[in-house]
């Protein structure tokens, strides 16, 4: 299982083999279900995600694949491959991941629209259309999307502009605004697009959550390594959490003039994501900034970025350098940092949704969780770095939140009936089995995440002298 990264062929070549990673993280990485089939559906009702899936005024919903047990898998795959730490085996939480944020925002379900409000499902002339306005930006570009007035009630301009438009047109209209919007396809009529193809070649087989390319020797290898991790709100976050968990150093930065925006939301779930990490602010519209910043991804171990390719590049960061001079680079996007879509924006609800994770009912289909190709990602980055620091090469790791969902989202749904409960509960009864459907649920958080450049002097001192 920790198996570490080294192969026989040049740094350089545009494929590294997941295998190198061992067999049940390769088979998690390379979209192939690892070890014995275990009750996806069980594993859904337990996570606290099918009770904020299906309308609020009808049951909780199944979704289809196994994003639960896929995700308890991708743990499993972390904690093996991080062995044991000073008071014995490292655990990690497990499917309640999927659930936690909604928890600890109140959030239940509401579909069409997403748990947390900021995505819906449009019906089209000719199918559906995911769309998400979770930034003021989005709702301010919405007079040149529908190209007219917009409504007080902006879902019900939404609503009646869709009408009239092809899915696809809707979504590449959307995209070119830089409006998060995918197709969202039945099962039966989903062909591969343009980036499915891209992702399919690139990696020599169908789309994989994640494409590895090997670089140079590292040149740190820490026995707690250093983690820089430039990310924000959620997938980048908790990929940094379990790292953190099993014992690296994260070092959070952020912008003073851009902090990540989970800082906005509920408290307590930022708290969840950074608690024990340091955290840093440089200007980076400064030189003095952009200078400490390469200083900290030389000393680095690992970086974890989400960003388009090209806001590194503005900044003189180079990722492929890098990783040829042995960092392990994490780059978290939502279609894939290569290929046509490798501009385009996503956040979890839209962007799985595009994946195929959807609940298909008689009202058209209905949004999953809560973001959920947030946390899927989150953990499919998190095995990929892990497994990477453990070897003795840099790579660069290339998730795509959209291929993490896909997989996700593959093999269909066990027969069940849900029932509800005197006490107003559900329960999933199956040919072989009853169990309920747990409401969401968060772990506690131990104390609050330092405030933001809280730890700027110090880290720069011992990181980047």
């Amino acid at each position: 299982m920790s198996a570490p990264l080294s192969d026989s062929r040049s740094p350089d070549r545009d494929s590294w083999p997941a295998s190198a990673f061992g067999e049940e993280a390769a088979a998690l990485l390379e979209g192939r279900r690892p070890g014995p089939a275990v009750s996806a559906l069980r594993d859904w009702a337990d996570s606290g995600a099918m009770a904020l899936t299906g309308r609020p005024d009808g049951p909780p919903l199944a979704a289809p694949g196994a994003p639960a047990g896929v995700l308890r898998r991708a743990v499993e795959a972390i904690e093996a491959l991080s062995g044991r730490g000073a008071d014995g085996p490292i655990r990690l939480p497990r499917t309640e991941l999927l659930g936690e944020r909604a928890a600890l925002a109140g959030l239940s379900r509401r579909g069409p629209r997403s748990a947390g409000g900021s995505f819906t499902v449009l019906r089209t002339a000719d199918g559906w259309v995911g769309v998400s306005l979770a930034r003021q930006d989005d709702r301010e570009l919405l007079p040149a999307l529908v190209e007219g007035a917009v409504e007080p009630d902006v879902w019900t301009t939404l609503r009646h502009w869709a009408l009239d438009q092809c899915a696809t047109d809707a979504a590449d209209r959307a995209q070119l605004l830089g409006i998060p919007a995918a197709v969202i396809m039945a099962p039966t009529l989903s062909t591969p697009d343009e980036q499915s193809s891209h992702r399919t070649a690139t990696a020599g087989f169908a789309p994989a959550p994640v494409v590895i390319r090997g670089g140079g020797l590292r040149r740190h290898r820490r026995r707690h390594p250093l983690v820089v991790d430039l990310t924000s709100l959620w997938a980048g976050p908790l990929c940094a959490r379990l790292l953190g968990l099993t014992g690296a150093h994260i070092v959070k930065v952020e912008s003073p003039h851009r902090l990540d925006g989970a800082r906005f939301g509920p408290p307590a779930f930022y708290d969840l994501m950074h608690t024990g990490h340091a955290s840093v602010t440089l200007d980076l519209t400064s030189p003095t900034g952009v200078a400490a910043l390469r200083r900290l991804v030389d000393s680095a171990d690992a970086v974890l970025e989400a960003s388009r390719p090209r806001a590194m590049r503005h900044l003189g960061i180079d990722a492929e350098e890098a990783v040829a001079s042995g960092t392990v680079w994490t780059s978290i996007t939502a279609y894939g940092r290569t290929g046509p879509w490798q501009n385009r924006v996503g956040f979890g609800d839209d962007v799985a949704a595009g994946a195929g994770l959807v609940v298909w009912t008689d009202q058209g289909p209905m949004p999953c969780g809560d973001a959920l190709a947030d946390p899927l990602t989150g953990v499919h980055a998190a095995v990929a770095t892990a497994a990477a620091l453990a070897g003795d090469r840099g790579c660069l790791i290339d998730v795509s939140m959209r291929d993490v969902a896909a997989f996700a989202a593959q093999g269909p749904t066990e027969p069940h009936v849900v029932r509800k409960a005197a006490d107003d509960g559900w329960w999933v009864e199956t040919e072989h089995d009853t169990f309920p459907v747990r409401p969401p649920r968060a772990r506690p958080v131990a104390r609050p995440a330092a405030r933001s450049g809280a730890d700027t002097e110090r880290v720069l001192a011992r990181w980047c002298p």
